[in-house]
């Protein structure tokens, strides 16, 4: 292994001024230094064999969590999918998507949303990271259908309705 790698750096060495994607490739090999010193020292084999013994039991919690994260971004498109769109007019709030475009306003989606499988899960997996995530939980609060023109309170007694 230590004479590949020295093979290699002598290679690179004499084609330095040569822009071939071959030697390109060889400098690239350059990451294979830090290997000699593995070989070397007993202790960090150890640390190496059990970092590389460990990947199948990592790869397991891995699909634990992405069918948990699958899970939630079903629930979260069935919840709230379609309802984080917002009028690009910042003095407006609770405008609705046809008085939105009625005022030549654009109706647009937030960057975290829900209306598919790819951006929900992406949008779990920046929540996950909790930054920021009090501007995502407010955003959420506020989303609604854009069709939505009146919020109707109704009475149980009778069948009257209140626009409000």
């Amino acid at each position: 292994m230590d004479f590949f790698i020295v093979c290699m750096s002598l290679i690179d060495m004499t084609f330095s001024n040569v822009d071939l994607p071959v030697i390109k490739i060889l400098r690239l090999l350059r990451i294979l230094r830090p290997l000699r010193f593995i070989s070397h020292n007993i202790n960090m084999k150890i640390v190496v064999i059990a970092l590389l013994e460990s990947v199948g039991a990592i790869m397991n919690v891995l699909i634990v969590v992405v069918m948990i994260m699958l899970m939630f971004a079903i629930l979260g498109m069935s919840l709230i999918g379609g309802r984080m769109g917002y009028c690009d007019i910042e003095e407006f709030y609770g405008v609705n998507k046809v008085t939105c475009l009625a005022m030549g306003s654009k109706w647009l989606t937030r960057d975290i949303n829900f209306d598919n499988i790819f951006k929900a899960m992406n949008s779990l997996f920046v929540l996950s990271s909790k930054e920021g995530w009090p501007d995502y939980m407010w955003n959420a609060i506020d989303s609604d259908v854009p069709e939505n023109v009146h919020i109707y309170i109704y009475q149980f007694r009778g069948q009257q309705r209140m626009d409000i």
